[in-house]
């Protein structure tokens, strides 16, 4: 299976579980942000000119900016599903095509620091 299947295979399990979901929940709000950015990484790979795992790493990094210039623990929390989501999808990327993402241990690192000052 390409890696395009099993995208497309995610976001329509995503969707499946997105319709069930009757509350707004931070459940519902991450299967909406799954489904955004996986469309995201599909609509990108269209364009045989872009690295994915690169242009994944640098929003990737965007991400952890973004989160460092909150005071916001509720928009942090946003921002670190979106993180978390895109690690996975980066980390399957890499597996999938046998590369390896360079920020990614780091993207790893500034996730566990964020659960690490969540409990303090």
């Amino acid at each position: 299976m390409t890696l395009e299947h099993t995208l497309q295979k995610e976001i329509d399990e995503s969707k499946k579980w997105l319709d069930r979901e009757n509350d707004e929940s931070v459940y519902k709000r991450d299967l909406e942000k799954r489904i955004e950015l996986i469309n995201w990484v599909l609509e990108n790979m269209k364009n045989p000119g872009v690295e994915i795992c690169g242009l994944i790493e640098s929003k990737i990094n965007e991400i952890i900016l973004a989160i460092n210039q909150t005071y916001s623990i509720l928009e942090a929390d946003k921002l670190h599903s979106e993180l978390q989501i895109l690690i996975g999808y980066c980390i399957k990327f890499a597996l999938m095509k046998n590369k390896i993402c360079g920020s990614i241990r780091n993207a790893m690192m500034d996730s566990v620091n964020f659960y690490k000052l969540r409990l303090l």
